[in-house]
């Protein structure tokens, strides 16, 4: 993917850093030893390079944006605590509120955050959108449960984000 392609990527992501929360997903492990920030960019750069790859005609706007904040839920999941028992059923729903009190949302964005745990959370997706970043997440976990390390690509949006943050 040239620079041209990855404009939409590189400028949501720009956006969303300029929230402090946002990059703060670094302090967070989602798999492995791969943060929520870095999880949370792959699964947006591989759903945005596989619906360009495959000409899909989707929102590629709210497909990288929703699949951004998918794990927007700000707390370390693997520390012992009764609240996180549940996250894998409970996480959708406060990724969704966490980034309501930050950023105006469309329809398909808050789909996208709150059903990409289908089948785990029984909520179908409404949006192929949704469907997408939903297959997509899946497989960045595995990969990242796998210690596989991030393309370059995804590797250089995770630096932007927090050079972004900075300035």
């Amino acid at each position: 993917m040239d620079k041209q392609e990855m404009r939409i990527p590189i400028d949501c992501i720009e956006s969303l850093s300029q929230n402090d929360s946002f990059v703060n997903m670094r302090k967070y492990i989602q798999h492995g030893q791969t943060d929520c920030l870095l999880h949370s960019i792959a699964v947006a750069y591989f759903s945005y390079a596989a619906a360009t790859f495959l000409n899909l005609k989707l929102d590629k706007k709210s497909l990288v944006k929703g699949a951004l904040l998918h794990d927007f839920f700000l707390y370390d999941w693997h520390k012992p605590d009764i609240t996180h028992r549940l996250h894998g059923f409970t996480h959708p729903k406060t990724a969704l509120e966490n980034a309501l009190h930050v950023w105006e949302l469309s329809d398909m964005e808050k789909d996208i955050i709150i059903k990409h745990m289908f089948p785990l959370v029984p909520a179908l997706p409404r949006y192929k959108e949704s469907i997408l970043v939903c297959i997509i997440d899946k497989i960045c976990s595995v990969t990242e449960i796998l210690f596989l390390p991030p393309c370059n690509k995804v590797r250089y949006l995770y630096d932007c984000a927090i050079k972004n943050n900075m300035k």
